[in-house]
């Protein structure tokens, strides 16, 4: 039974449902952005309670396999994206999704990118929330995601030898509307 058909049958009997969180209340986007500004991609993150799902959606950028990580503070100034700090590791793990020490928070799989620019990446991870708690992409500082120049080889630690940060984009908390 639907929403609707359950919100109508509990009106006519007097009773109704408690109010429900706005939908945004647990999605977060980012909007990546190239050292020049440049508009290449966009992720919604979305907690789904036990974890959160990741979708990053690219165009023009080159390519080929990527490592896409989040990074511990959400600051994207060009032109290396060095603001956004390291990956994001509230655990004090080891960098790697391979890595039997790890791995990071932050740590996500490659993106492919088509010879045309453009990649999707759909993943989840239990190691993120939208909402309060010690792996919050909401601390103090923030949190960025990073597309970077070369693909994770998923074990070496920090990095997983990704290379330089091709695209960059502070991850907010959904606008109501939005």
């Amino acid at each position: 039974m639907t929403r609707v058909a359950v919100v109508l049958g509990l009106a006519a009997a007097g009773c109704s449902l408690p109010p429900t969180r706005p939908v945004t209340d647990n999605i977060a986007t980012a909007e990546l952005r190239t050292p020049a500004g440049e508009a290449v991609g966009a992720a919604v993150l979305t907690d789904l309670g036990d974890g959160v799902r990741v979708v990053l959606e690219t165009k023009a950028m080159p390519p080929g396999a990527h490592a896409v990580h989040v990074h511990e503070t959400g600051t994207c100034d060009p032109p290396d994206f060095t603001t956004a700090g390291g990956h994001f590791n509230p655990d004090r793990k080891q960098h790697g999704l391979l890595n039997p020490a790890g791995p990071h928070a932050g740590d996500l799989p490659n993106i492919t990118i088509a010879a045309d620019g453009t990649g999707r990446l759909e993943s989840f991870t239990k190691r993120l929330t939208v909402g309060p708690g010690a792996t919050s992409l909401f601390d103090a500082d923030g949190s960025a995601l990073v597309v970077h120049a070369q693909p994770d080889d998923f074990t070496t630690d920090p990095t997983g030898n990704s290379g330089a940060r091709l695209a960059c984009g502070v991850i907010v908390k959904a606008q109501p509307g939005a």
